[in-house]
């Protein structure tokens, strides 16, 4: 491992090539260390996202089938596909159901987690995270070789779809809306390439589908890592082709394109109450203890109108149950510690782009955003969940001068799982360090990123 703490000289010289397309972020002289019960904690909570993601699949097929959902029960659950299905195109809903991909998970699943004072909050399952290419090279210039291998692990995660391939042939297509993410990909394809692997980056309008296959240059691909979002169809303008590729087994997607799996409503499905016997029993009982200690809160904004007299299952107002989503709007401050997003299939669903913190936003903007959300409802479908305040922490930095300073700031976790065999390994950790007056964590130019020591 190289010695620490990095100077700003050799930081700077390293980040020459830049990894993020037009980003920048402050820089540290050491990793982020991690005590070793919460390592042990986030290894623990991969395999967890495993398993919930296979119970998911269980769970949306089974609704969309009109089967029931327990073994020794009669409960069937039609509302959640419709849910997930919501504004979606029907041949990728018929995609997502389809023999070939059953089964199916994303290689790489990359939970974010806040660091609060009582412990990690789960606020999203990302299925296709970026920063993989710079956590590594970031492994590497600040653990040298104490680095966690995640060019390899990243590679036989993909090469494990094609096990009748020795040398499968694989594209890592990254679409124009991910265009920030291209350098970090090839900087990861490069060192892949490097050792051998048969490995290129392309984009989407490269790709030549054939009665025969899909084809980069001339060269048939045995998979495609997708590094495009599913609503974006209409500029990846082959991805239906592709999709009855795949559907013939002419090639492998990864992550596949199953929308189902990429809908943060799914949080607001696990605290549902009417799935919970769904979820006790299709999850172990450490992983459902798990799960509802690390994910909060999370509810569906439906603007379905309820029947006189009935409540909804949500937050409260005055200690008493709201029968509208539009209650809230007249929530205290204190009340309103409550988070809005969008849930999936939509522009505005990555990034930080559509997030409202109700304790930071005014009265007005507040009543707005509910009024947004359910207003616009199905496209996209937004949820609500509670807020948990990150812990104040300290890490140095160093400042424009090039002196060492000890920043004040809010911690985000990006563990990156690579799926192999059933198995979730992690295999890496990013931590982005944002100023303490920063509410929503994310790359940012004043924040720290840094790979963790696991």
């Amino acid at each position: 491992m190289p010695s620490i703490p990095l100077s700003l000289p050799a930081l700077r010289s390293a980040l020459e090539r830049p990894l993020f397309a037009e980003k920048s972020w402050r820089l540290s002289p050491q990793p982020w260390n991690l005590a070793e019960d919460a390592v042990e904690e986030i290894r623990l909570i991969g395999q967890a996202c495993l398993a919930f993601h296979q119970a998911l699949e269980r769970l949306y097929l089974k609704s969309g089938s009109g089967d029931r959902i327990l073994r020794n029960g009669d409960l069937k659950a039609p509302w959640v596909s419709e849910y997930l299905d919501a504004g979606k195109p029907q041949w990728l809903v018929d995609h997502g159901a389809a023999k070939a991909v059953k089964g199916s998970f994303p290689p790489v699943l990359r939970p974010d987690l806040i660091v609060s004072s009582d412990g990690f909050a789960l606020t999203e399952m990302d299925s296709v995270p970026g920063g993989i290419g710079l956590t590594a090279f970031l492994e590497e210039l600040y653990l040298g070789e104490g680095s966690n291998g995640i060019p390899a692990a990243f590679y036989a995660s993909l090469a494990s779809l094609c096990p009748e391939r020795n040398a499968p042939s694989i594209a890592l297509v990254i679409s124009e809306e991910s265009a920030t993410y291209r350098p970090e990909m090839e900087w990861l394809a490069e060192r892949l390439e490097t050792s051998g692997q048969n490995l290129k980056v392309a984009h989407p309008n490269e790709l030549e589908v054939r009665s025969e296959g899909v084809f980069l240059g001339g060269e048939k691909q045995d998979v495609l890592y997708r590094f495009w979002e599913l609503f974006d169809h209409e500029e990846v303008t082959a991805m239906r082709e592709i999709c009855s590729a795949v559907e013939q087994g002419l090639v492998k997607v990864s992550p596949p394109m199953r929308p189902f799996q990429e809908e943060k409503l799914s949080l607001g499905l696990f605290w549902h109450h009417r799935l919970e016997a769904y979820w006790r029993e299709n999850l172990s009982g450490s992983e459902y203890k798990l799960l509802q200690r690390i994910i909060p809160r999370t509810w569906i904004l439906d603007p379905a109108e309820l029947p006189p007299g009935a409540i909804l299952d949500g937050p409260t107002l005055g200690g008493k149950p709201i029968s509208s989503w539009r209650d809230l709007a007249s929530a205290t401050k204190k009340e309103r510690e409550l988070v809005i997003k969008a849930s999936g299939f939509h522009e505005t669903a990555w990034g930080s782009r559509s997030v409202v913190i109700g304790s930071d936003a005014s009265s007005e903007g507040w009543g707005n955003a509910i009024d947004h959300a359910l207003t616009t409802f199905p496209n996209p479908i937004q949820v609500l969940q509670k807020f948990r305040k990150p812990a104040r922490l300290r890490h140095d930095v160093y400042d424009d001068s090039g002196e060492i300073q000890s920043m004040e700031g809010r911690l985000r976790l990006s563990p990156y799982y690579f799926v192999k065999e059933g198995q979730a390994q992690l295999s890496g950790a990013l931590a982005t360090f944002c100023p303490a007056d920063k509410k929503i964590i994310h790359g940012m130019k004043d924040g720290v990123l840094l790979p963790c020591v696991i």
